[in-house]
């Protein structure tokens, strides 16, 4: 399992329940990155979709301890969780979202794709400082490009000893 989101410098990754950034490269590395796997999300981070609806070509679980209606598959804690990902490859089940599923999450990810933003985007959410946490390392930074007057870095963190689930 992996995760995957964009961080400000001060790793906000979300406002009002919605990104802070527009960032056509960012948009496009994660359609690309996700299409064809498996996202695992909370119930908020789906309604923050457009109409709410789960993203097309993908299958999409939802954590909630609510049943989600939709083309989703609802599980209610981590048990069911686990249990609904191993029947996929692990390397396709990407965690997208929002901040308490990020913070549950990455310490069972293997890796983290980050893109990060060189600003400061009035968050009121945030991921987990990878930089600052001895379990991940930087495998890999992308040069920096700018993406709709942003400037961006996509990188990659490595999880040095995930928990097994």
């Amino acid at each position: 399992m992996r995760a995957i989101f964009h961080a400000d410098r001060e790793w906000g990754i979300g406002k009002a329940n919605g990104l802070m950034f527009s960032l056509p490269k960012d948009m496009e590395f994660f359609r690309k990155t996700t299409s064809g796997k498996t996202v695992v999300m909370g119930r908020n981070t789906l309604l923050s979709f457009p109409g709410g609806r789960p993203l097309k070509n993908r299958v999409n679980i939802v954590l909630s301890p609510e049943d989600v209606a939709g083309d989703v598959v609802t599980v209610h804690d981590l048990g069911e969780l686990f249990a609904a990902v191993k029947r996929f490859p692990q390397d396709d089940v990407f965690v997208i979202g929002g901040a308490s599923v990020y913070k549950a999450l990455l310490p069972y990810c293997t890796e983290a794709l980050v893109t990060k933003v060189d600003a400061v985007g009035g968050a009121d959410v945030f991921a987990p400082d990878l930089d600052a946490d001895p379990a991940f390392s930087l495998l890999s930074e992308s040069a920096p490009q700018d993406d709709n007057g942003y400037t961006i870095r996509f990188c990659t963190y490595a999880n040095r000893s995930p928990k097994p689930f």
